[in-house]
């Protein structure tokens, strides 16, 4: 694909090519349902005029199996492509900023937090929903601690240059989430493993056992040989085969609750091994990409083939699925015995290693989150960060989750300490739009990500909110002392002096309007003197009369309604000054 193309564009032609490949993919089904047949039939005829000979049907066997064998995997090709068909087709509903079927990471909402639920990060049509697109649940775990709090400057930097080389890496990224949605990974996975590997071995290095897995084996096919021979009875070989049979299956009731619990999660090995194995194979560049793929190794030896090798021999454990298999390997070769043993010797060889690849796989699947987000936004812009100084500078501002056909773009800029803007403006004028424009944004510069901006220079603030208050019945808490707690929170992180960016909306709003009015003013004047930074928005004019009190530190902002005789219209563009026109009277007619 050239580098010129349109997301819509590579998308759409991504999904010709897929297409192409299923096709071919799905003629490939039809001639092997074909040749299954044909084997079958070559083998009972070629059998019948062979005298019913037993033996002819042996090769056929074997071509048959090799078929089968062909057939599963190729139908778990047809399975990834249309995966890969799917995530096309999801991409170009992103685009049309139709998403909020996708996963909205609710599980990750905290009424408690300092803006999340004010800025719309979780829930249904948040921004979590909209960048999301990881597939286990620890990788949407890693996603959601991003958005929830700010990174260190150096990793804000570090994450941006792993983003701006996966954004250009969209083949690759679709087919490491591609692998993710075969059988998803779950947090419970991790544990069990974690669970396991912690576990004391109860085979390995026990010399009772160690001793076991040679001699009985040979007890057994010795026994079987002298029946062979006839050198004993029939009673008397069924009796032997009776005692070593009880001994072989009183090991697999041993052996059995470890297999249990580790059977439950082979799908999702088999999703770990592949994802693990695409960071692998890939070629990186950036440091932190080759970090995380670091992580993967364990000297030369791969995360991806060590995490196949046990899911084989779980795979081995399930010929117990077939009696007419399982018994004769488990009564002459103790079979659980043989594989519990290689899965303690495996445990013992990533005892170390095991929890960093579900790490790595989660990292790489919030960077390649963010990778999508940038290369379906191509005129977003990545934030500078100014650390020496208290600053937030953007040309060109909008609402990430706002269609770029209806939103409107602003320009905006605070520099140094003690620095409030102060927003008026009418009902639906956009002022709580644009607290969010700020916050949302801000919050996306904070993990890393590119910006619904032209350009924007930001320092690395915590981001405080008090704006959409609620009532809280279980905690027997009112919407006016559901704000007073937040504002307590606010102050208290601007009187200890930590680098805060606060959006009050409507401060005080339970409460009359004298009140409000004067404890309004109070606040701001708290918030001067402490050097806070941030936007307010209000209706109270009265507050923008501070700007003579404090000229160099509050500044009068608004956003307008135009009146044509019952008629209204916005621009919802951020102008200096103060509003002077409000419409709540208009809005009531």
């Amino acid at each position: 694909m050239k580098d010129t193309v349109s997301p819509e564009e590579y998308y759409l032609e991504r999904m010709a090519g897929i297409e192409n490949v299923l096709r071919g993919l799905q003629n490939r089904k039809r001639y092997l349902g074909l040749l299954r047949l044909f084997i079958v039939l070559s083998g009972i005829l070629l059998t019948w005029l062979a005298w019913q000979s037993i033996v002819t049907l042996v090769p056929f066997f074997i071509l048959f199996l090799v078929a089968v064998k062909a057939d599963l995997r190729n139908r778990d090709a047809i399975r990834h492509q249309e995966r890969l068909m799917l995530i096309n087709r999801q991409e170009l509903d992103y685009l049309k900023h139709n998403f909020t079927r996708q996963p909205d990471g609710s599980e990750f909402m905290d009424a408690h937090h300092p803006y999340a639920e004010d800025l719309d990060i979780f829930g249904k049509a948040s921004l979590y929903q909209y960048v999301n697109r990881a597939t286990s649940e620890q990788g949407r775990q890693r996603l959601a601690q991003w958005l929830k709090a700010a990174a260190s400057a150096g990793m804000i930097v570090s994450r941006q240059n792993a983003v701006k080389e996966l954004s250009h890496m969209t083949p690759w990224r679709q087919e490491f989430q591609a692998h993710g949605a075969g059988s998803a990974i779950k947090i419970s996975t991790g544990e069990i493993i974690r669970k396991w590997i912690s576990e004391d071995s109860r085979f390995v290095g026990k010399p009772l056992w160690t001793m076991a897995r040679f001699i009985v084996p040979v007890l057994a096919l010795a026994w079987l040989g002298i029946f062979l021979f006839e050198m004993i009875s029939l009673p008397a070989f069924l009796f032997g085969l009776t005692v070593f049979m009880i001994g072989a299956f009183w090991i697999s009731s041993l052996v059995y609750p470890a297999y249990r619990e580790l059977n439950r999660i082979s799908p999702e090995l088999e999703t770990l091994a592949m994802g693990i194995g695409s960071v692998e194979t890939a070629s990186w560049k950036d440091p932190l990409l080759k970090s995380i793929q670091d992580r993967c190794y364990h000297g030369s030896v791969k995360a991806s083939v060590r995490i196949h090798r046990l899911r084989g021999i779980l795979d081995r454990f399930d010929y117990r699925m077939n009696p007419l298999v399982y018994v004769p390997l488990n009564t002459f070769f103790l079979w659980d015995l043989q594989l519990v043993l290689q899965l303690e010797r495996w445990k013992q060889e990533n005892r170390l290693d095991s929890s960093h690849w579900f790490e790595a796989l989660a990292e790489m699947e919030a960077l390649s989150s963010l990778g999508t987000l940038a290369f379906n936004h191509p005129h977003w812009s990545y934030p500078v960060l100014h650390t020496q100084g208290h600053e937030c500078i953007a040309t060109k501002l909008a609402h990430p989750l706002i269609d770029p056909a209806r939103s409107v773009s602003n320009d905006f800029s605070t520099q140094g300490k003690a620095q409030v803007t102060l927003v008026t403006g009418s009902n639906m004028a956009g002022k709580s739009t644009f607290l969010r424009s700020v916050g949302v944004n801000m919050v996306l510069a904070f993990m890393g990500a590119p910006v619904c901006a032209g350009a924007m220079r930001v320092s690395p603030f915590r981001v405080m909110t008090s704006m959409r208050i609620k009532d809280n019945l279980e905690e027997s808490t009112s919407t006016f002392y559901a704000e007073l707690k937040k504002l307590k929170s606010i102050i208290d992180a601007v009187n200890a002096h930590e680098p805060v960016f606060i959006l009050l909306d409507e401060i005080l709003r339970g409460t009359n309007s004298r009140d409000r009015q004067t404890g309004a003013i109070a606040l701001v004047r708290q918030l001067i003197r402490q050097q806070a930074t941030g936007i307010i928005a209000t209706h109270d004019l009265e507050l923008a009369a501070l700007e003579m009190e404090y000229p160099g530190s509050l500044h009068n902002c608004h956003f307008d309604v135009q009146v044509t005789g019952t008629e209204m219209y916005f621009d919802y563009t951020l102008k200096p000054g103060i509003c002077q026109s409000m419409n709540a009277s208009l809005l009531m007619q």
